[in-house]
């Protein structure tokens, strides 16, 4: 296959992705936007509490992109700008995939195919350190809701979150040690070579990977926060948090493709905020918000960057 034959087919297959996903963001924010009342925006606080969102939107889509550039540069090297359309690449993959777990193949494909089991090998490092960090943060907001709520559900669910912590510190902390036995299996044998590559992960990189992801726990819990108050749901900060923390762990466990989880999310935002306020619809709407703003605005603009990935090569 000559060059110019394989840029127009990358144009045309990244154009073809890049159009069945914008069409499937347009259609559910349309779907969205038409089952929640539009009263909820009628009756809003600040324009200031607004932009402050947008504006921890733009840190943690940076905080990512700086995250999964680290990463990738364990794995081969990789520049800023590159790295975090990669990112924006996957978010915009993920949206039709369960729990999105299409994300970071995204990034992936968007990268060079040269390293493509390197990348995978170091995206585990980013897999871990994110759904840990939830666990981290849903431990305590579990002791808070079995303090509050002690019925056996509850239970269950901490002693799960317990095991998990448990589990997770064990694997991400010794990352760098678990991957390499890999070799003592010979039909994994030929992957030994890339474990080896983990020696260049030290206990500095993996601390700071697990910062960020605690530092990004911590921004999208202050928007959906701020997103009530400015929709005015009134809830205690203490609380507030406790249960956003909470909201963000169960929407970790509970299986959804996030095109369709919306639905979830206000399901789940609905029965732990209730108790503190009765404004029903401000809470669907702030979860809307915090889904338009954290979800399809950077798969909108992912969709965008993949018209530019490279399928051939």
């Amino acid at each position: 296959m000559n060059k110019s034959t394989k840029i127009w087919l990358n144009y045309l297959v990244g154009g073809s992705i890049s159009i069945f996903l914008l069409l499937s963001i347009y259609r559910q924010v349309v779907k969205q936007l038409h089952s929640l009342d539009a009263a909820a925006w009628q009756h809003t606080g600040p324009v200031a509490s607004l932009a402050a969102c947008v504006a921890l939107m733009l840190a943690n889509t940076s905080l990512e992109g700086y995250k999964w550039y680290l990463l990738t540069n364990m794995a081969g090297h990789t520049d800023y700008r590159r790295a975090y359309g990669s990112y924006l690449a996957g978010v915009a993959f993920s949206i039709i995939t369960p729990n999105r777990i299409g994300e970071y193949p995204g990034r992936i494909l968007y990268l060079r195919a040269g390293n493509t089991i390197r990348y995978v090998t170091v995206s585990v490092l980013g897999v871990l350190s994110q759904l840990w960090t939830v666990y981290l943060f849903g431990l305590p907001a579990l002791i808070y809701y079995n303090i509050t709520h002690a019925t056996v559900l509850p239970r269950i669910a901490l002693g799960f979150c317990l095991l998990a912590n448990v589990a997770a510190a064990v694997v991400f902390l010794k990352f760098g040690a678990w991957l390499p036995r890999l070799q003592q299996f010979s039909w994994l044998r030929k992957f030994g070579v890339y474990g080896r590559l983990l020696n260049r992960v030290d206990f500095k990189k993996q601390l700071l990977v697990l910062v960020i992801s605690v530092v990004r726990f911590e921004i999208f819990t202050a928007q959906y926060l701020i997103l009530m108050k400015w929709l005015n749901v009134d809830v205690p900060v203490f609380e507030g948090f406790m249960l956003s923390a909470l909201f963000f762990w169960v929407m970790a466990v509970i299986p959804s493709v996030a095109l369709t989880e919306l639905g979830v999310r206000g399901s789940v935002s609905l029965f732990l905020f209730q108790p503190f306020s009765a404004n029903t619809v401000g809470m669907l709407a702030a979860t809307v918000g915090i889904w338009f703003l954290n979800l399809i605005v950077p798969s909108v603009i992912g969709s965008i960057l993949i018209l530019r990935m490279r399928i051939l090569r």
